[in-house]
């Protein structure tokens, strides 16, 4: 086992030495190395991670605020955990929630935010505003949020020939009646990322909030809540390397202004007020351990703060990212049969590319890399409305997205297996 003290790093990690960090690397499937390009439905988790959930679960395991040592070793663990998960995403300890998933979170806000901020329900007369570039979960807890309250929901159009937002259609769909925009910072189908800077500005001058679902974006593009000028922002660590847990972001006079349902003798105070019950203790000791994971990729340099190596690790991962995704982007569009959708290469945008073989299903495509030890995704991914709107309602879309892991080798690797498909 390789592990990596901060003191020794002083450039970025070799790929093979971020590959050691991954058990599953090892794994064979019909006797050859598993590539995963299943990443944006949930990457692989470094040994580092699971090695600091173990270590709570043995030696820590309690539950919170009582007096005696593993219950106070409880709560400092967590109190790191809100930390770090702070210095990833730039906001505050006491404005990071956590929670069984990012869907979960979703719906308990919105219900929140239904019930009323500051004393201000949600009603007949409001609107919310979604997209059809964006995650389900990021959508239907709204709706059901506004069919509960009477409110009216509007749908910004995915302008299908660009994959991206329509950003006049956005205009026209915000008015003094919005009550909040949901909004994807980026597409987990098409790996479109979208200006939410703009967006939540765009929100704000009509008076409403913004929530922003940054579960697709958090793995590839350093986030900046107080940048983006967000109300709320959701991610979930098993996106970015940790276990699964879902996280919210949001200002803490918002969080506190919340009408969230709650047991009467649960904390009044935030973040805890919006965590129902005892969460996964194991699984937020583990988001911190991928947040630290994360900040060592770049290199650090002596005295750098976690924020600051996160920021070197970003720069790294981008530029692995975009040149693994030009080659896979290049490689698709030159098979014959093959139609690759979303924005291309030097545009703005994630390292995942969606596509379809002319006459196979998106899951016959998968099973056939799967023969070949190549782990993709097929379907929908719960972006239903921008598969739909793209005409691949019936069998979606095959979707491979490169991680930190990931090497151009296993990039020819998946290209020679969807070139042996698009023959047949």
């Amino acid at each position: 086992m390789t592990t990596f003290a901060l003191d020794d790093l002083r450039a970025p990690l070799s790929i093979d030495a971020v590959r050691g960090q991954f058990p599953a690397l090892a794994r064979l499937h019909a006797g050859t190395p598993v590539a995963y390009f299943d990443g944006p439905g949930g990457t692989q988790v470094p040994r580092v991670v699971v090695d600091a959930m173990a270590s709570y679960l043995y030696h820590h395991n309690a539950n919170t605020h009582w007096n005696y040592p593993s219950s106070a070793e409880t709560d400092a663990l967590l109190m790191e955990a809100r930390a770090a998960v702070a210095d990833l995403l730039n906001g505050e300890p006491h404005e990071i929630v956590f929670g069984a998933n990012m869907t979960t979170l979703t719906f308990h806000v919105s219900r929140a935010i239904g019930r009323g901020v500051g004393g201000r329900p949600t009603g007949p007369g409001d609107e919310i505003v979604v997209t059809e570039l964006d995650h389900q979960g990021n959508v239907a807890p709204w709706k059901e949020m506004a069919r509960e309250r009477g409110a009216t929901i509007r749908t910004v159009r995915l302008d299908t020939e660009t994959g991206r937002l329509d950003w006049a259609d956005l205009e026209r769909q915000l008015s003094p009646r919005t009550r909040l925009l949901a909004i994807g910072a980026a597409s987990n189908a098409l790996g479109s990322i979208t200006d939410v800077k703009r967006a939540c500005a765009m929100a704000h001058d009509v008076g409403a909030l913004a929530y922003v679902d940054a579960v697709h974006y958090t793995p590839h593009t350093l986030v900046d809540v107080r940048d983006i000028g967000c109300d709320f922002l959701a991610c979930s660590a098993y996106k970015f390397y940790g276990p699964h847990v879902g996280i919210v972001w949001g200002k803490a006079e918002l969080l506190a202004a919340l009408d969230v349902p709650k047991l009467d003798p649960a904390p009044d105070e935030i973040p805890e007020r919006l965590e129902t019950g005892t969460l996964s203790h194991e699984g937020m000791v583990g988001a911190a351990a991928a947040v630290d994971f994360l900040a060592t990729l770049g290199g650090a340099a002596a005295g750098a703060s976690r924020r600051e190596r996160l920021a070197r690790a970003y720069d790294v991962l981008h530029a692995q990212g975009q040149a693994l995704f030009r080659q896979l982007w290049d490689g698709l569009g030159a098979i014959d049969r093959v139609t690759v959708f979303g924005p291309p290469p030097g545009t703005p945008r994630t390292p995942t590319v969606s596509f379809v073989v002319d006459g196979v299903r998106s899951e016959q495509v998968a099973g056939a890399l799967a023969d070949r030890a190549v782990f993709v995704s097929h379907g929908d991914y719960y972006a239903s409305v921008c598969v739909d709107r793209l005409g691949h309602a019936e069998h979606g879309l095959v979707r491979a997205g490169a991680a930190c892991y990931t090497t151009a080798e296993e990039v020819e690797r998946l290209l020679d297996g969807v070139r042996a498909v698009a023959r047949h």
